[in-house]
């Protein structure tokens, strides 16, 4: 027996290793992964390469997240041996189709300073881990972009969902194009355009976004960053990189535009705007669009309401403090009136605009046919929230009623709001808006948003910052159900440290640092650290 050096191939054998290609793409689920690495193994077929592709399915991590590897060679007639998996340090081709998912690849170990091109899409696609925390739990962006750049031989980052959505595609065929553009394989443009018209589906589209791609990566696109975000380097690690810009979706309603509505109506919000150009010119803004979110939320009564809150704000404010409190008051006050109930999630989820806005997400025709399926699982708070104040309060008094109602109520419900039943069910609760008043939510709701903002008026007369920061806790309460329990319990906690900072000249900064310890973590364990802190004192 002869033993062979591994480093050489036994006599009469030619390493042909070194001339396959290895390409591996990371997607999300619904990103049209599959479509990709079709495309390319058709595009190999093309070009006289033999090639061969596998798929490692990941968990449910922001609907999955899949691995497809591709290996091809030049066909020479000679049977090659490909594998069924990327190794680490062996990857020549990387392809992300969401930048955390270059991330995961970049910590596995597949990109490489050696060899790998990186093309990564640098917008998001948040995970559970980040949609779990009460706050803003995203992820920071530019690491992961920084680490690109050193990891890689060369890295393309280009915000590729949003040139897709400009083209009425999907992301699998922008990513396509930037892999032309990039040259990282030795296929002539037209042999990937010959790819895409072969498919036979959303050819046009597919070919405009492939055209993006393409035109990114070679460094003709657009040079509009997206913020907070860093340009990347395209080829040498130090050169200038394109970002194509965001999608040009139909703007949001501007809150200064001119309503329309029933001469009465039309009255009294003249009236209402009147009051908004009376406030200090720095606050204006965010006035007009917290009015008119509450109008639109309930009535112009409702508005009248908000102002009248507010002008209370601007009594004490100044401009030596550039009307920070009026300011805030302005954005909190309305997002407080706005609170979600179950008549606010029915009207939302019963609009026109929502379908169209759903249609405009999916790129799916006005023509066509759409089956909206709503999940809904109220508990009985919700229910009895619902119902005028004193049957509600009646309903609550007693725990054996309140167990009767939850067993009836607490259950998972989907609602297909395209069809005419589950439509008219929504619509029936949405319909008790202008009872809205007299329902016992709202009087649940109105006196804790008095005594918020008296709190935060009477903190300001001695410490102006303090009472900036109380309003600002106000971001600690959102959502219903379970998660508007959870964030009022965490705000009235953070609010009950005050007795413990009152005096202080750093109140305000610790009653920030309570606040941003509760949108930490669900479970409150940072909250209940800082209070341990502040106790100690």
């Amino acid at each position: 027996m002869t033993l062979h050096d591994a480093t050489r191939m036994p006599q009469g054998r030619e390493d042909t290793t070194g001339a396959i290609l290895k390409l591996a793409v990371l997607a999300v689920g619904g990103q049209g992964g599959g479509v990709l690495t079709n495309w390319i193994i058709d595009l190999a077929q093309r070009a006289g390469y033999r090639a061969q592709a596998t798929s490692v399915a990941g968990v449910a991590q922001r609907t999955g997240s899949t691995i497809y590897y591709v290996e091809m060679t030049p066909d020479t007639g000679r049977e090659p041996v490909f594998s069924l998996s990327p190794a680490p340090g062996d990857v020549d081709i990387l392809i992300a189709a969401e930048l955390m998912e270059a991330g995961r690849a970049m910590m596995r170990g597949f990109v490489t300073p050696d060899r790998t091109t990186l093309i990564a899409s640098t917008h998001r696609v948040l995970a559970t881990t980040e949609k779990v925390v009460p706050g803003d739990g995203r992820v920071d962006a530019a690491p992961v972009i920084d680490e690109a750049r050193k990891a890689a031989h060369r890295a393309i980052c280009l915000d590729l969902e949003s040139a897709a959505v400009q083209a009425g595609s999907v992301i699998s065929a922008s990513l396509f194009g930037a892999l032309a553009g990039s040259g990282a394989l030795p296929f002539a443009r037209t042999l990937y355009e010959d790819t895409i018209r072969a498919s036979g589906r959303g050819v046009q589209a597919s070919l405009r976004a492939f055209e993006a791609g393409f035109d990114g990566a070679a460094g003709k696109g657009t040079t509009q960053a997206e913020p907070d975000m860093p340009a990347t380097g395209f080829g040498p690690k130090d050169a200038p990189v394109p970002i194509i810009g965001m999608p040009r979706v139909a703007p949001a309603p501007d809150a200064g535009a001119a309503p329309t509505g029933p001469d009465a109506q039309l009255a009294e919000w003249r009236k209402l705007a009147a009051r908004i150009d009376a406030l200090p010119a720095p606050v204006r803004d965010m006035a007009q669009r917290g009015l008119a979110k509450v109008v639109d939320y309930q009535d112009v009564a409702y508005g009248a309401q908000y102002l009248d809150l507010l002008d209370r704000a601007v009594s004490g404010d100044s401009a030596e403090q550039d009307w920070t409190f009026t300011g805030e008051a302005a954005k909190y006050l309305a997002n407080a009136l706005c609170y979600d109930d179950l008549i606010r999630v029915a009207d939302l989820k019963t609009r026109a605009s929502r379908e169209a806005r759903l249609r405009r997400e999916q790129g799916v025709d006005a023509d066509a046919i759409v089956q909206v399926t709503e999940y809904f699982h109220p508990r009985a708070q919700e229910t009895v929230g619902t119902m005028p104040a004193a049957l509600g309060r009646w309903m609550e008094r007693s725990a054996g009623r309140m167990a009767w109602l939850d067993r009836r109520v607490n259950k998972g419900r989907r609602l297909r709001t395209d069809s005419m039943r589950g439509f008219l069910q929504l619509w029936l609760v949405s319909s008790l808006k202008p009872w809205r008043r007299r329902l016992l939510r709202h009087a649940q709701e109105m006196p804790h948003i008095h005594d918020w903002f008296d709190l935060a008026l009477r903190e300001r007369a001695g410490d102006y910052r303090l009472g900036v920061e109380i309003l600002r806790c106000r971001r600690l309460i959102k959502g219903y159900s379970d998660t508007h329990a959870r964030g009022q319990s965490k705000f009235d906690r953070v609010l009950g440290g005050l007795d413990m900072l009152r005096g202080r000249e750093d109140a305000a900064d610790w009653l920030r640092r309570l606040r941003d310890a509760a949108l930490k973590d669900e479970d409150g364990d940072a909250l209940n650290g800082a209070l341990r802190t502040i106790a100690s004192f």
